[in-house]
């Protein structure tokens, strides 16, 4: 499977050979690391746009940022490199109209960590990937694997939007939450996955533990939650032991993540946080502190063996190394793949059960 995906062109390999001039759509982190990309590969960048609203009379690496209808009249035709992301409908369907009339790709850079899914990443880690492709539990977690691969590798949007499902599909047929769970969240933000939960049990629940460690998200997340029984809140990070860590600060997104710089945070881990309460469902989007979550959660997923609903996109390692490492923990876990309404890859999530 991997070695006739490697057979196609990556976004990097299309973008420095192509004759089109080249234009980021996009500002911000991505984009920074997109250019940062570009300029260690050689790739030409010729212009910079945006979406409307966000031009404005500004610069962005040393470009002008401009309306694409600018380009359009400067230069005709040319070839896009879409450098944020975003599942609100209306961006999307932007996207979709510039990759109508533009040659369009998506190449793929990490949310933390500094390994790009490219040709050499996939080739390093060919014989993981493989592995994971067998051990998924059923045809959509195997073809949305594949496409996510293809879209990494490739850029191209066809693998995206083709992968995609619902959050009600993977709640409904695969996680089959009950009555009387009681429910660890980490990286709870300001409640929306609380609220998530509560959906999908009907407002019923035995217990909830809501772990955030962003101070500013906690205070919204203890008004936001302040009618509810039986709910613990943390303001801690999540690792794979209880220390204390240097978080970097999550202005641009939803959260903090682990980093060499940035605010001391103490830390837990979920075997400490299930002495109290017998997790029977754990949702982890931890800004890619899941690798070092699962380290901290081996007891409780050994012994107890928890429903799990763990992000894996931050970092370009976590498709494989989650999924095995949970297998190594627990070979009794059916593990699921779903993607859901994101561009680029993000809100991809493994479903345990």
């Amino acid at each position: 499977m991997i070695s006739e995906i490697l057979k196609k062109t990556s976004s990097w390999e299309m973008l420095k050979s192509t004759e089109l001039p080249v234009i980021l759509y996009g500002t911000g982190n991505g984009a920074d690391r997109v250019i940062d990309e570009f300029l260690r590969l050689g790739i030409t960048l010729s212009g910079i746009t945006a979406s409307d609203g966000f031009v404005r009379k500004r610069q962005f690496r040393g470009f002008e940022v401009k309306e694409i209808s600018y380009f359009e009249e400067l230069y005709g035709d040319f070839a896009v490199a879409v450098a944020f992301g975003s599942n609100l409908d209306s961006v999307i369907k932007t996207i979709l109209g510039v990759a109508e009339k533009h040659r369009t790709v998506v190449p793929c850079v990490p949310v933390y960590g500094d390994t790009v899914f490219n040709r050499e990443f996939i080739e390093k880690n060919k014989i993981k990937l493989e592995q994971v492709y067998g051990l998924l539990a059923d045809d959509i977690s195997k073809e949305v694997f594949s496409d996510v691969v293809k879209f990494e590798l490739t850029g191209e949007l066809k693998y995206l939007l083709r992968s995609e499902t619902s959050k009600d599909e993977a709640f409904g047929s695969i996680l089959k939450l009950g009555a009387d769970e009681h429910c660890l969240d980490i990286g709870a933000y300001r409640g929306d996955t609380v609220d998530e939960f509560l959906k999908y049990t009907g407002g019923l629940y035995g217990s909830i533990t809501a772990l955030e460690p962003d101070a500013k998200s906690f205070e919204k997340l203890r008004a936001h939650t302040s009618n509810l029984k039986n709910c613990r809140l943390v303001n801690k990070g999540i690792w794979s032991e209880c220390t204390e860590i240097l978080f970097s600060d999550g202005k641009k997104g939803r959260g903090n993540s682990a980093s060499q710089k940035g605010k001391p945070v103490k830390t837990v881990t979920v075997d400490l946080l299930d002495g109290a309460d017998k997790f029977t469902y754990i949702k982890a989007d931890a800004e890619g502190c899941e690798g070092e979550m699962l380290y901290g959660a081996y007891n409780t997923l050994k012994k107890k063996k928890p429903k799990l609903n763990i992000a894996c996109y931050h970092r370009s390692e976590d498709i494989f190394e989650l999924p095995l490492k949970i297998r190594e923990i627990n070979p009794d876990y059916r593990i699921y793949l779903r993607h859901h309404h994101y561009i680029p890859c993000w809100d991809m999530n493994l479903y345990c059960v």
